[in-house]
């Protein structure tokens, strides 16, 4: 599974055509992000990549967890956005 990981200094846009790309590959990304900051940038990122897939037609959803990554020498725990597209009903267009 792809990992994108996002940094308080990352565009939120770059983040988003980066999510947008993955998702129209292979329906699935995880998004990861340590600190307060980058959690910031790619929330907003998720959400300017929901808007360019929504072009698409392609829906998407995010589970947010916490997971424990090691920087170096120490652990440190990360946001981990999993995001996925949306399984449409038949016939109901959601």
């Amino acid at each position: 599974m792809d990992v994108i990981k996002v940094a308080a200094t990352s565009r939120s846009t770059a983040v988003a055509g980066a999510i947008a790309g993955v998702i129209r590959e292979t329906g699935q990304v995880d998004v990861q992000a340590i600190g307060a900051g980058a959690v910031n940038q790619a929330i907003k990122a998720l959400i300017i990549a929901r808007g360019y897939l929504e072009l698409d037609g392609i829906d998407i959803v995010c589970v947010p967890s916490f997971v424990e990554v090691s920087i170096g020498d120490q652990e440190r725990t990360a946001v981990r956005l999993s995001v996925e597209k949306r399984e449409q009903e038949p016939g109901t267009g959601i």
